[in-house]
């Protein structure tokens, strides 16, 4: 109990507190690891970075994601990924960590944010890994055709992600950064009655060949707010092994693909900007 207390108190002297643009960042120790840190904006967690061990992945749902860039490509072999939304750049890490000489692009919105990412959790000097302030949509846009064999988007604002990237023509916009064969992969978050996640499905089914969705059985049900991992590309996804892993993990996810992700779509149709909204804001107490 003794320790406990000390450890609280060196995270509350020890935690950066600043502004950035998307609200109130805190950066917090984590008292079990020496140079680890949780990213946190308006109280809501964004992101865990372990300085010392990059490919630790606190969060189940970036290591879910994380199974993702692991299959993407063969074991080791580097990639050129896009990241939408940056965070305290997780994944990035990970994949620098996971794949060396990758060359890998941000698009972070928020530079206030990524200025203080930089300073207080600075990247590895030899990691390729470029940062642009920008709107995840726009900087996409500015990405050659064909360039990314890997595109993540974790973007949230509010705790919601953006109308503009939830529709048929961000994800046309999506497809043409991507190479032949490359993989896109999405954290989505809903809850019960799960009406924005099956348009996403929709939405992700009207403009890619395979499409996967991993998620905790309970979300999936309905039962709870909560996230799931989107996979798609134009080539046969790497199903038996991302069920595997997904079915392995400390907090096990189910993978849902084919006919029966299709018929838990119950329908819903694709998005368009016309029609887009954003996601579900979360209930005050999944943060709790």
């Amino acid at each position: 109990m003794g320790r406990s207390r000390d450890n609280r108190r060196r995270a509350a002297a020890e935690a950066v507190v600043e502004a950035v643009e998307g609200g109130l960042a805190e950066l917090i120790p984590d008292p079990d690891r020496a140079r680890a840190w949780s990213l946190l904006i308006d109280g809501a967690p964004q992101s865990h970075v372990d300085l010392d061990d990059p490919a630790h992945l606190a969060f189940e749902y970036q290591r879910r994601i994380g199974h993702v860039i692991d299959l993407a490509a063969p074991p080791g072999k580097p990639v050129q990924a896009v990241h939408l939304g940056g965070g305290a750049l997780t994944l990035a890490r990970y994949t620098a960590a996971t794949r060396p000489r990758s060359t890998q692009q941000v698009v972070e919105r928020d530079a206030a944010l990524v200025q203080l990412v930089r300073r207080e959790l600075p990247l590895d000097p030899g990691a390729r890994i470029r940062v642009r302030s920008a709107d995840a949509r726009e900087g996409l846009a500015k990405v050659p055709d064909g360039w990314a064999g890997l595109i993540v988007a974790d973007v949230f604002s509010g705790a919601r992600t953006p109308a503009h990237l939830t529709s048929t023509e961000f994800l046309d916009e999506v497809r043409r950064a991507l190479c032949p064969g490359g993989v896109y992969t999405a954290n989505l978050a809903d809850g019960p009655p799960l009406a924005h996640l099956r348009a996403q499905i929709a939405t992700a089914a009207a403009r890619f060949a395979d499409v996967a969705l991993i998620a905790d059985p309970a979300v999936l049900r309905g039962k709870r707010f909560g996230n799931a991992i989107l996979v798609a590309s134009d080539s046969l996804l790497p199903l038996a092994e991302l069920t595997r892993r997904a079915a392995s993990d400390p907090h096990p996810a189910r993978l849902e693909h084919g006919a029966r992700l299709l018929d838990f779509t119950g329908g819903a149709t694709p998005v368009t900007d016309t029609s887009a909204v954003a996601s579900p804001a979360p209930p005050p107490s999944v943060f709790r």
